[in-house]
């Protein structure tokens, strides 16, 4: 159905539909504003979900379905910052369903509208003692608190120390849960975390603490992390990483800002987050062109885990009917 022009402005027009749109096609692969809805067909669940993950783009997406199995698979691999079940994928409510994209569908850290975090982008933080006593469980982060352990000043170990229990504490009462603080019975609103890959940049004179501080943080987020920093490692610390599948790249701040350009260009920062350590974070930015879908977070490194965990992890809202005309049902209860 081709859209027809309603006025002499061309800004008003009817709607139109367009089928048999291919997969890898301009239309597909292009984010269109107007009133043009494509249409796309897939054999498989897992294929339709390929389709859609491909693209650079990730604000909303949907699925109908009322099978668990179906569900589970799609909840865990869809790319959007706002997932629908079993209804429509407009409307979102603040604080039912905070709103806000992943990939180009967000600028920067993309926080949501209506979220728990969304005033954290609106200043700046300062790094202030902890207190936090958590116990630290994750095995990852013990191994490289031990492999540190040697090389820092007691100051920067007594921090590091502070810093992955408060770590700890903000992952079992914020990050690592998923809430419904609605509590609809009708509708199931809930709020969650998942991870995303990062660089972390040590840039030149700032300690090695403030790295092995981040790099813990990220561990515990479960994020894929990359490593590069102006000095050399200590042996043991640089083999526990390795070890972690964490790649480490010892550059000068002049050759980091030269290979940021270079990923930049290729493409190859797209769906990544830099944490900056240290350095120039207006020369990175423009040596990544400014874009606005690479979130840089420069700010001096702090012991509070709510405040150091956010670089590793997207925010996520997933609204589920959770009746079926009337009747309630329970397909999501064990997902998520």
């Amino acid at each position: 159905m081709e859209p027809k022009k309603l006025d002499d402005t061309g800004r008003l027009w009817s709607p139109g539909v367009r089928y048999g749109v291919k997969r890898g096609s301009y239309f597909h692969l292009t984010e269109f504003f107007g009133p043009v809805l494509g249409v796309m067909t897939a054999e498989t669940l897992e294929e339709a979900i390929a389709i859609q993950n491909q693209i650079e783009y990730g604000l909303t997406a949907g699925l109908h379905s009322l099978n668990s199995e179906e569900l589970g698979i799609w909840l865990d691999t869809i790319q959007a910052g706002n997932l629908y079940i079993n209804r429509g994928i407009t409307g979102a409510i603040v604080q039912r369903q905070p709103f806000g994209g992943w990939k180009k569908s967000a600028v920067g850290a993309g926080t949501k509208a209506g979220g728990p975090n969304y005033l954290a982008g609106l200043g700046n933080w300062a790094p202030a003692t902890g207190s936090a006593t958590s116990s630290v469980t994750h095995s990852g982060v013990r191994r490289v608190l031990d492999a540190a352990g040697t090389a820092l000043e007691q100051a920067g170990l007594e921090s590091v120390q502070r810093a992955v229990a408060s770590d700890a504490e903000a992952w079992a009462e914020e990050f690592g849960t998923a809430k419904d603080v609605s509590g609809l019975g009708a509708e199931r609103n809930i709020f969650r975390y998942r991870s995303l890959p990062v660089t972390i940049r040590l840039s030149e004179g700032a300690p090695l603490a403030h790295l092995v501080r981040t790099v813990a943080a990220g561990l515990l987020a479960g994020s894929a992390l990359t490593v590069s920093t102006a000095v050399e490692l200590p042996a043991r610390l640089r083999s526990v990483l390795t070890a972690q599948d964490i790649d480490v790249t010892v550059e000068s701040d002049a050759g980091w800002l030269a290979s940021a350009e270079r990923r930049a260009a290729a493409g190859k920062l797209s769906g990544t987050r830099i944490r900056l350590i240290g350095g120039d974070a207006s020369a990175l930015a423009e040596a990544t062109g400014g874009r606005p879908d690479l979130a840089v977070y420069a700010h001096p490194v702090t012991e509070a885990g709510r405040v150091e965990l956010l670089p590793f992890l997207h925010e996520q809202a997933v609204s589920i009917t959770a009746h079926r005309f009337g009747t309630p049902n329970h397909l999501s209860d064990a997902l998520i």
